[in-house]
């Protein structure tokens, strides 16, 4: 049987693990790629799926004063579009982890 020492040290270990992996999968949402479109592709948005801005893409028919408002609303929606998108990668990613980590779906980790 298990002294109460040695599983306080195999819970810090596991603590220990699932950090590690956490820290991990949040550097590779970093490094994954979504592209937010709006305006039929006339304005696009590169991000990485923790949200961080890439570039930016604007056609040229879009940069005339008269067309001002619509591109600002446009540069808005491919954010939004990106930033879903993003979001939707992070939660397959973290979910990847934690199945990797032995969790239950859904289970909310204290970082």
């Amino acid at each position: 049987m298990k002294s109460m020492e040695e599983m306080i040290q195999a819970a810090q270990a596991a603590a220990e693990t699932i950090q590690k992996q956490m820290n991990d999968t949040q550097s590779k949402l970093d490094g994954i790629e979504v592209e937010g479109v709006s305006g039929g592709g006339l304005v696009r948005i590169k991000c990485s799926a923790k949200g961080r801005v890439i570039g930016v893409a604007i056609d040229d028919s879009l940069l005339t004063p008269a067309e001002k408002p619509i591109l600002e609303d446009l540069i808005a929606a491919a954010y939004n579009d990106a930033r879903a998108k993003a979001d939707r990668v992070a939660s397959d990613e973290l979910a990847k982890a934690q199945q990797g980590m032995g969790l239950p779906p859904g289970f909310k980790l204290p970082f």
